[in-house]
């Protein structure tokens, strides 16, 4: 279970940081930075992954009221420009700077999910599997993806087709066979070879 040992090695205030986002066909990667309050930290928090959507959904609205948040949205034109390697490290570089907006300095320690850092100013530290180890990256997670999961969710309203209510954007097979039937849509990843492939096929569906 995560703890909070890194962040007693760090410099206050502690950021943890996450994305959600890099594997989908569809939709934007997102980062979330956090920092969690000295007292009453909420329980259950954990890697994103092994929580229910509900749990999810809970503990999401428990952090954005007793935490710092800051989130960074890279979407998937941005991603096919940079690729999303930098995409990501983008994304997560507007989240870190959205909490330094708001502490007014920059935090005393940033702790990212992961083994590689983007190219910033801040102390920080790259921790692989940083989500089931510290408190902080485990905060950063659950905001992450639950984030991404609502944008995807709001989308599927728009287009229908492709299931995005459940496989938020990932290669599910019903996401895979609506691509082949209605083609890409403008959030789609042109970059990603299964969309690459069908590019150019007139889309049965209205842009956004």
């Amino acid at each position: 279970m995560p703890s909070l040992k890194h962040e007693r090695l760090c410099i206050a205030p502690v950021v943890g940081v996450d994305e959600a986002g890099r594997g989908p066909l569809a939709g934007p990667v997102v980062a979330a930075a956090v920092i969690l309050p000295a007292k009453g930290v909420p329980r259950g928090l954990d890697d994103s992954k092994k929580l229910t959507a509900a749990t999810r959904a809970t503990l999401h609205d428990r952090i954005k009221e007793r935490a710092v948040v800051g989130i960074g949205i890279c979407e998937a034109e941005e991603i096919d420009s940079l690729n999303i390697y930098w995409a990501t490290m983008k994304a997560m570089t507007l989240a870190v700077d959205q909490i330094a907006g708001a502490l007014g300095c920059d935090p005393g320690h940033v702790l990212v999910d992961g083994n590689r850092l983007p190219r910033w100013s801040y102390a920080a530290t790259a921790i692989v599997k940083g989500d089931a180890i510290s408190l902080s990256i485990a905060a950063a997670s659950i905001v992450a993806k639950h984030t991404r999961d609502t944008i995807m969710i709001a989308h599927a309203e728009s287009y229908p087709h492709y299931g995005w209510h459940s496989n938020k954007g990932y290669g599910a097979p019903d996401h895979l066979r609506a691509l082949r039937e209605y083609g890409p849509t403008p959030l789609h990843r042109r970059s990603f070879a299964p969309v690459a492939s069908l590019y150019g096929k007139e889309l049965a569906v209205l842009p956004l």
